[in-house]
C-alpha cells in the first residue's frame, strides 16, 4: 500500500488539468507543464481532484504509483505557486550580479562564471546583500533544483573557512585547521 500514491491531489481554483490517454497536462497562472505517465498507471480526474490508481501490487508498479502521484502534485504546485531555491555566496571578493537575465559570478577565479538561465527559469540577485544571495525560481521543480546544483558545483563550500556557494538552509560542518606546537 503506497501512502503517497493513495493521496488525492486537490486542484487550486485557477489550475486546469487535462488527461489525454497517458499524457497529463497541467495549466495554471504561471504556465503549463506536461508529463507522460507509465502505461501501467492510470490517472483519474474527479470533481476538483485527481487520483492515481495502479492495477496490481508488483514491485515496479508500486514504485511508479507513488512517483507518478508526486510528479503530478509537483506540477500542480509549480503552475500555481512556483518553486524557488536560494543560494548564499560566502567568501571575500565573491559576488554575483545580473546582466539582463544572465547571472555573472565572481568566485575567486581568474575569470567570471557566466550562467545562462534555461527556459522557464529566472534568477534574482539580492542587491542589498551586495550579490551574496541568489534566488532561482521557476515552475518545474526538477529544473530549478538542477540549475541550483549546477551553480553550487562552480564553487562548493569548503570545510575550513566555509567559503563557496551553499544552499540557504545547508549547514557546513567546519573542521579545525592545523594546530601548531
Amino acid at each position: 500500500m503506497s501512502r503517497i500514491g493513495n493521496k488525492i491531489i486537490t486542484l487550486p481554483a485557477k489550475v486546469d488539468i487535462t488527461i489525454d490517454g497517458q499524457e497529463v497536462t497541467v495549466k495554471g497562472p504561471k504556465g503549463q507543464l506536461q508529463h507522460s505517465v507509465h502505461p501501467s498507471i492510470s490517472v483519474i480526474m474527479e470533481e476538483g481532484h485527481v487520483s492515481v490508481k495502479r492495477p496490481n501490487d508488483e514491485r515496479e508498479v508500486r514504485a511508479l504509483h507513488g512517483l507518478t502521484r508526486a510528479l503530478i502534485a509537483n506540477m500542480v504546485t509549480g503552475v500555481s505557486d512556483g518553486f524557488a531555491k536560494t543560494l548564499v555566496i560566502e567568501g571575500v571578493g565573491y559576488s554575483s550580479e545580473l546582466r539582463g537575465k544572465t547571472l555573472v559570478l565572481k568566485l575567486g577565479k581568474s575569470h567570471e562564471d557566466v550562467v545562462e538561465p534555461p527556459d522557464g527559469i529566472e534568477f534574482a540577485a539580492d542587491a542589498a546583500q551586495r550579490g551574496r544571495s541568489i534566488v532561482i525560481s521557476g515552475i518545474d521543480k526538477q529544473v530549478v533544483g538542477q540549475v541550483a546544483a549546477d551553480i553550487r558545483k562552480l564553487r562548493p563550500p569548503e570545510p575550513y573557512k566555509g567559503k563557496g556557494i551553499r544552499y540557504s538552509d545547508e549547514r557546513i560542518r567546519r573542521k579545525a585547521g592545523k594546530t601548531g606546537k
